[in-house]
């Protein structure tokens, strides 16, 4: 959820994670950055495919 505020979007659809915000919030947090890496982009991908297709189920109707 703290990272809802970092997407990258255009009208109709999202299209990432600011990474550089990404990586700070978890070095704010106290994350180990490394792991946080590894794992956001395979995180974002799911996110972006999640919150796209609940888009396009609402648009549809």
């Amino acid at each position: 959820m703290r990272l809802t505020g970092q997407l990258r979007a255009i009208p109709g659809a999202v299209l990432g994670l600011d990474m550089t915000a990404a990586l700070a919030i978890a070095e704010a947090l106290g994350l180990n950055t490394l792991i946080c890496a590894e794992l956001l982009p395979d995180i974002e991908a799911m996110m972006v495919r999640g919150l796209n297709a609940q888009m396009k189920a609402e648009h549809d109707g």
